[in-house]
């Protein structure tokens, strides 16, 4: 029985003694996660942050192609109106209007090109903002207890 009894209470000791190591253990690991949810919230931050500046960085380049474009249309239109002599400037031949408008014509197609090439960046841009929102969520549905699940 004393020896019975001696084992009974060397193991009730041993669970004392392993309770608060198990806590000050819960302790750190959840320092660990706030820590890691924290470095994380921030690397969210900068990643959206990154894609601001680049979305902001194509709307201004699309703007300025806008500009570029509507430009390039007034001259176009002034130069179709030479070849054709509806206009009083008879002092540039044919063949250099000529050159002139089909350089106009490849610098729009390019600007065009361009433009499709900055709106496929700025969808881009879009989905990625949407798939950080949603990963974000996911996030937060993972950190819910396995009870309320």
């Amino acid at each position: 029985r004393k020896q019975a009894t001696e084992y009974s209470t060397s193991s009730s000791d041993d669970e004392f003694e392993s309770k608060p190591l198990l806590t000050h253990k819960a302790k750190k690991a959840l320092r660990r996660r706030r820590k890691l949810e924290k470095e994380t919230k921030q690397l969210i931050k900068q990643e959206e942050l990154k894609r601001l500046h680049k979305a902001q960085a194509v709307q201004r380049q699309l703007e300025e192609l806008e500009e570029r474009q509507r430009a390039l249309e007034i001259f176009g239109v002034k130069l179709e109106r030479e070849l054709r002599g509806e206009s009083d400037s008879g002092t540039k031949d044919e063949t250099q209007m000529l050159h002139e408008w089909f350089e106009l014509v490849l610098e729009k197609n390019k600007l065009m090109r361009y433009e499709s090439e900055l709106l496929i960046i700025a969808q881009e841009l879009e989905l990625e903002d949407h798939q950080s929102r949603l990963e974000q969520k996911l996030r937060e549905k993972m950190a819910i207890d396995g009870k309320s699940k």
